[in-house]
Parts: structure tokens; sequence; C-alpha cells
């Protein structure tokens, strides 16, 4: 009772003093709170919000095709659109989407904030189906480059909005689940994208089909989030309570309709006209989640794993394995790792997968650096190499990969949560735009068993970081985990 009550007293102090009587009727229905907790037993059907959050994954597929559909068609673009044999020029056709993606994430969580998340969506596949039919239609480099960007702002702007409705809308006994759909989705994204582009080497102008095909999964998302339910954690904070109920409604069932209200009125009302600024993130009171949070994602980028997608044809061809084929083994490996990060989520807990993620990725670095040395032989060297590649990728997909995006979303308080997301995938968006810059450079300068070495550090230093900063949100609702973060006063 003491608790309670002292819980409160806390929440009093935190609160604007417009919002005094939110925390009276806190009060004054504890008993009522107590007796929900006591019929809340059992957790709330998990298939009523799947198919919400399968619609909100559709745009986690367009980013994994987004990300690799100029892969295999890439030389039939330059040869068409006349910059063949122009490194500099292809690179920009690849990496033009990064800068988009950075706008679009920086954006992220005001648009998220300021329309909704639902509106988010349809707003992220607006500038994908535009920019996918401009790169289609295009006969110069120009158009292609404009295509390239307008699709980048989509694919920026996706993802942290994906991370905060699926965290927003999900059961909290099945968020560590459904939060591991978005890494299946860009897997099958890529994939996709992979098997699209088999044919663009046999038939002229195939490449115009693949962008045209990515179209069609972003006018359904457009539609599609026109019957999925708003968060209600967004509409509570615009003050529309009586929406928040009939969505928890649709997304929980009536039996659990009250006890996730008297959990969200936990929350500090009013919050919607503060207006959060960047200096608060840097400086304030929520400045420790945000380091974690920024922390997370630069370690995630750092570790090496776009430099070993990079670098995975080159390991493969020397191998004789083509490709195309190289691009399947990792594609699959990567999509196993997925699933069995889905499967374990929920079991083991988010920071139990960060741990040994990281820890087999520096496993997997070391087994590459020993493959780089001279003294090893060259089946061995050749059998560590690839192995150790593989292994890197299956154990970065089940932890390293999809956890940071959704422990962040749980662990941001409400009132920030859009836009802290919105700052952590930003530095996610440089810091993987200079390991693609500096990645082919650093590896002729320092060569790869010393920089495979740096890898492992960082994978080291990740397990050290998760070991001391991340708090375990399995089965924890949204207001608990922010309770328990809450700044000491």
């Amino acid at each position: 009772m003491w608790g309670r009550k002292r819980e409160a007293f806390s929440m009093y102090k935190r609160m604007p003093s417009r919002d005094h009587s939110a925390v009276m009727d806190v009060e004054n229905n504890s008993a009522l709170s107590q007796n929900s907790m006591d019929v809340e037993t059992t957790n709330p059907s998990w298939w009523l919000s799947f198919p919400h959050v399968v619609v909100a994954t559709i745009s986690s597929f367009l980013f994994g095709y987004h990300l690799g559909v100029v892969n295999e068609p890439l030389e039939s673009i330059s040869l068409d659109l006349g910059f063949s044999g122009n490194t500099l020029a292809e690179g920009l056709v690849v990496s033009t989407c990064l800068g988009g993606a950075f706008i679009g994430s920086l954006f992220s969580g005001w648009i998220a904030d300021g329309v909704g998340r639902r509106r988010a969506f349809q707003l992220c596949a607006l500038p994908m189906i535009i920019g996918a039919s401009t790169s289609a239609t295009t006969k110069s480099l120009a158009g292609m480059l404009i295509g390239r960007f307008l699709v980048g702002t989509g694919m920026g702007l996706g993802p942290p909005v994906a991370a905060l409705y699926l965290t927003e809308v999900s059961p909290a006994s099945v968020r560590g689940t459904y939060g591991s759909f978005i890494q299946i989705a860009t897997c099958l994204g890529l994939m996709g994208a992979l098997f699209i582009g088999i044919p663009v080497k046999e038939i002229a102008g195939w490449w115009r089909i693949c962008f045209w095909v990515s179209t069609i999964p972003a006018g359904l998302l457009a539609f599609a989030m026109m019957f999925c339910a708003e968060s209600p954690h967004w509409l509570y904070k615009q003050g529309r309570s009586a929406e928040a109920e009939a969505e928890f409604e649709r997304l929980l069932g009536g039996s659990h309709v009250k006890y996730a209200m008297i959990e969200l009125s936990k929350l500090d009302r009013g919050d919607e006209a503060d207006t959060v600024k960047l200096s608060e993130l840097l400086y304030g009171c929520h400045f420790r989640v945000v380091y974690i949070g920024s922390t997370l994602f630069a370690l995630q980028q750092l570790s090496g794993i776009n430099a070993v997608f990079y670098f995975s044809s080159s390991v493969f061809k020397s191998a004789g394995v083509p490709s195309d084929v190289a691009n399947v083994f990792i594609g699959v490996v990567n999509l196993s790792g997925s699933i069995i990060a889905m499967l374990l989520m929920d079991k083991l807990g988010r920071k139990v997968l960060l741990l040994w993620s990281f820890f087999g990725m520096t496993i997997s670095m070391l087994l590459q650096v020993t493959g780089a040395n001279t003294y090893v032989s060259g089946s061995g060297s050749l059998y560590l190499s690839v192995g150790g590649m593989l292994m890197f990728v299956l154990t970065f997909a089940v932890g390293a990969g999809p956890v940071p995006g959704l422990l962040l979303s749980e662990i941001f308080p409400s009132r920030i949560r859009a836009k802290a997301m919105a700052f952590c995938m930003s530095v996610h968006w440089v810091i993987n735009f200079f390991v693609g810059l500096l990645f082919l450079r650093l590896l002729e300068q320092l060569g790869p068993q010393l920089l495979y070495s740096i890898f492992a550090s960082v994978c080291m230093m990740a397990v050290v970081f998760v070991k001391k900063n991340v708090m375990e949100t399995k089965g924890k609702s949204l207001q608990e985990i922010e309770i328990a973060l809450l700044p000491q006063e």
C-alpha cells in the first residue's frame, strides 16, 4: 500500500499543475486498479492485433526491397542510362537512398506525433510510390537519383514509425515477437528484390519492372492503413481518451480495455501541449535513455555488419561460389536468424539475446581474422572465412539486428518516444553512411586481419555496454518500463 502511495506521490511531483486532477483520478481509482490487476490474469489474445502488425511491417518489407533492388540490375541500369564504367555515378545510385533516409528519419518523430502513426505510414508510402515510378520511367541519371532520393525519404520514415506502432499496439506478452516481424519483413524484402532481379541479364529493360513491382506493396500499405487501428497511446496524448478506449477494444478485446486504460492513465496528461526540444534529449532528464539508444545503434553499425554484406560476394567468389548464390546463402541465414529471434524474444528476453548476439559476432569476427592469417592453409582459410561470415550474419540476426529498434521504442517515455526514435535512427543512418564510404579504403590501408580485429573489439565493447546499461523489458507494460527508468530525484 505504501509503495502505491509513494508511486502516486512521485508522479504528482513530476506533473504540471494543470494535471493534478489526473493524479487525483489515479489515486481515487487505486482500488479499481487493484481489482483490475486481480482480474488481469490472462494475456490478451494475439490474433486481434496481428492483422494491424502485419500491415505495418509492409513498410519494413519495402525498406528491405529498396535496399537490395539495385544490386543485381545496377550494370543494366548504367548501360541503359549511359553511365557505364562511372563508379562515382554507380555509387550515387546506391547511396542516394541513404541521404533521403537520413532526412526521412530526422523528421519521422515530428511527423508521427503530428499526424498520428497511421497517416505517417501513408506518408511513408507516398514518396516510395512516386520515387519508384520516377526511377522506373527515367531516361537519365538525374531522374534515377531523384527517384532514389524520394524512395530514401520513405525508407527513413518507415522503420522508426513501424517500431513505434508495433510497440504501442502490441500486448506486452507478444511485443518482442511482433518486434521481430520488422527484421523478418526486411529480410523477405531483400530476398524479394534478389529474386525479382534474376531475369535482369536476360530481358532488356527488366530493371524498370523491378522498380514498378515495389509500387504494389507501397500502394497496399497506404490503402490497408485506412482500416488499421490508430495507436491508443497517441490518441490518449491528444486528449482523445474515448477513441483510445475504442482502439484498445479492437486490439486487445473488451475484457482488457479497462486495465489498459488504467495503465495508460499513469502517463502524464497534457504532454501534447509541450514541445520536445533537441536540448532536452541531449542534456535533460532523458539523456540516459537517449544515450543508451544512440550507442546501441552506433555499436550495431560499427560491428561490421554492413562491411560483411559488402565483402561477402568477394569471399564467396574466392570459394568458387557465384555472387547470386552467395546472396541467397546470406539471405537464408539472415532470415533463419530472424525467425529464431522471433521465437526467443519473449522467452529469453531482449537483454539476453543482445548479449549472446554480440558475443557470437565477436567469435565470428575472430574466425575471420584467423582465416585472413597468412599462416593458415588455403582451404582452411576459406572455410574459416566463409563459416565466420555466415555465423556472423546468423548471430547478428538473432539479436543485434532486431532488438535495438524494439528495445528503444520500449524504453523511451511516451512524451519523447517518437522524437527520440527519430534522433537515434538519424545516428544510425549517419554511421551507416560513413561505414559504407570508408570501408573499402580502410580495407586497403589496414588489411582484412586488422580491420576484422577492430570489428571484433567493437562487438566485445557492445557486450560490456549491454551488460552494464540495458534493462530487461520482457513482459513489462510500457508504463512499468517508463517508471523504472525515471531519473532519481
